[in-house]
């Protein structure tokens, strides 16, 4: 049984629709990335899993149970959490402020030792724990709204465009803690992400999106050689 199921996912805002028909899954410890441009129905269905938006069909469950009509609050303390897009630090609260509001659902002794967890992966946080947040640049910002994020230790970790503005280095690093931390702590990550090239790097697998629908899914490395996405995606 996968983790997290997704079958026919339709997301509607009014007579708009955020997603068609958008169906994948994912197991423990894989990283799976959603590509697409923009409008491609990426963010919506990041949404939809996390209970921010209704859906008007289709299913999604986690362990097999459906998430349908659970509060975001419920989604979080069973496992799932986000970084969305545009980091959404808070900005007047220090560094290590936002990762103890990361931690809320757990207990303090367990924090303490997860906030070092996060400073191992992200040794500039440490280094700018006493910081505001939004004095930082917008790298460290981005290290600081995933360490948040996985602060709640979940199970399925949704990250909405974690490279967009940033310095390739940065971008670098984080593909190599979301590696690390897959491989660590078995987490299933879902990569929505514009920069297909360096998206299906990361991923095991990727799930192609065109106007709200999945249209191709399959081995990373293997769709990053078929001739469409190459040329629809990748620029090649």
């Amino acid at each position: 049984m996968p983790l997290l199921d997704i079958t026919d996912l339709q997301v509607r805002y009014g007579r708009i629709h955020g997603t068609q028909s958008v169906s994948f899954s994912i197991g423990e410890g894989e990283i799976v990335s959603l590509v697409g441009s923009n409008g491609a129905g990426k963010s919506s269905t990041l949404k939809a899993i996390l209970g921010m938006v209704p859906y008007a069909r289709g299913t999604i469950t986690l362990n097999g149970e459906s998430l349908k009509n659970c509060r975001p609050s419920q989604i979080v303390r069973r496992g799932i959490s986000l970084s969305p897009e545009g980091r959404r630090v808070f900005p007047y609260l220090s560094v290590l402020e936002n990762l103890k509001v990361g931690g809320y659902t757990r207990m303090r002794h367990d924090n303490d030792e997860r906030i070092e967890q996060i400073f191992a992966y992200f040794p500039r946080l440490r280094e700018r724990s006493r910081q505001l947040a939004g004095s930082m640049s917008g790298g460290e910002q981005q290290m600081l709204a995933i360490g948040r994020a996985l602060m709640s230790r979940p199970k399925l970790f949704l990250l909405d465009e974690p490279s967009l503005g940033l310095a390739p280095i940065v971008v670098e690093r984080i593909g190599e803690v979301l590696l690390e931390v897959a491989q660590r702590e078995r987490l299933a990550v879902i990569l929505a992400e514009q920069n297909a090239n360096w998206a299906m790097s990361v991923a095991q697998r990727a799930v192609i999106l065109e106007l709200g629908n999945t249209v191709m899914e399959g081995d990373a490395s293997e769709l990053m050689e078929n001739p469409k996405v190459r040329t629809a995606y990748l620029g090649i």
